[in-house]
């Protein structure tokens, strides 16, 4: 399996990916050609088929696709210059080479998310985070789910890793600051990004649904969790309206996204928590690329600065 992370100009293939987009597109001299996205666990990569002649097999988006190519650079990243493509058959290709994957023990980190909901004193949120976590179908759609398509976790066990990370930092912060009421803090953290469930489709499409588009995961979130609360007698309404202000804050700004910006101290501390996880990982995915050689990495968008990784001690 060559792995497009290992891809280097020049070099002639044969292998299979995983198709996530193609589209037939015309030419600045009003010829036909194909671009497409081609995807394994280490990354994407753009491809063109100029030759939509005998060579291009039938598929669809979301087929495995196997390709004979020559590796090209454009606008300084590689691109695919396909010169047959067909359908992958069965038996070609295993699944687990074409998802990105958290490289963490998905069942080892539940089990922590679980410990945490143990510790939750206040008997409706309890039971609120058992009516969710304690269920077998979401268990296994949340253990899998991503928690973005793109800018950070954006892989197989995202969803959890993000998650399990802003509670650890929630759980921190409540030990450190009295001003905060444990139990209301953790169980946002722990709801904070269900709404992905429904804002991101299953792998291997990892896309935005309708309802992600229309709605987003803040209000779906908050919808998801109101539904449930609704399910449970003597749900106290104050604490109901604080978990899901907490919800529905947490990208703290409006620009950001949130509806509402926080107005109390469990939101402050969520949206700080939910930013600071998500910017560790982005900061960890820019320097895992074998291609990186600590120097400046130019200007990203998301962290709003020019970055490179700090001195690594000699060994």
């Amino acid at each position: 399996m060559r792995y497009i992370e290992t891809l280097r100009e020049g070099e002639t293939i044969r292998e299979v990916y995983l198709c996530k987009q193609a589209q037939v597109l015309k030419s600045k001299v009003g010829k036909n050609y194909m671009s497409l996205t081609l995807q394994d666990k280490t990354g994407r990569v753009d491809g063109k088929i100029w030759d939509l002649g005998p060579g291009v097999g039938h598929f669809e988006p979301l087929d495995y696709v196997k390709v004979d190519a020559q590796v090209t650079v454009f606008n300084s990243a590689n691109q695919l210059n396909i010169r047959s493509i067909r359908r992958a058959e069965p038996g070609e290709y295993d699944v687990a080479d074409y998802m990105p994957c958290t490289n963490k023990d998905i069942s080892e980190m539940y089990a922590e998310l679980l410990k945490f909901i143990e510790s939750v004193k206040e008997p409706h949120l309890k039971q609120l985070l058992l009516s969710f976590f304690g269920q077998e179908a979401f268990a296994k759609q949340f253990r899998t789910h991503s928690a973005a398509r793109t800018v950070h976790h954006g892989f197989v066990g995202g969803l959890l890793e993000h998650t399990l990370g802003v509670t650890r930092i929630c759980n921190y912060l409540a030990r450190n600051y009295p001003v905060l009421n444990r139990d209301l803090l953790l169980t946002a953290a722990m709801f904070h990004d269900v709404g992905k469930l429904r804002e991101i489709s299953d792998f291997p499409e990892n896309d935005y649904t309708d309802d992600g588009n229309l709605l987003g995961h803040i209000f779906l979130g908050a919808e998801m969790v109101g539904a449930h609360i609704r399910e449970i007698p003597g749900f106290p309404q104050k604490l109901a309206s604080e978990l899901r202000h907490c919800i529905l804050a947490h990208h703290r700004k409006p620009e950001f996204g949130s509806p509402k910006v926080p107005a109390l101290a469990e939101a402050m501390a969520l949206a700080m928590a939910d930013d600071l996880d998500a910017k560790m990982e982005q900061f960890t995915e820019l320097f895992r690329t074998p291609e990186y050689d600590g120097g400046w990495l130019g200007f990203q968008r998301t962290l709003e600065s020019n970055v490179r990784q700090s001195t690594r001690p000699e060994k």
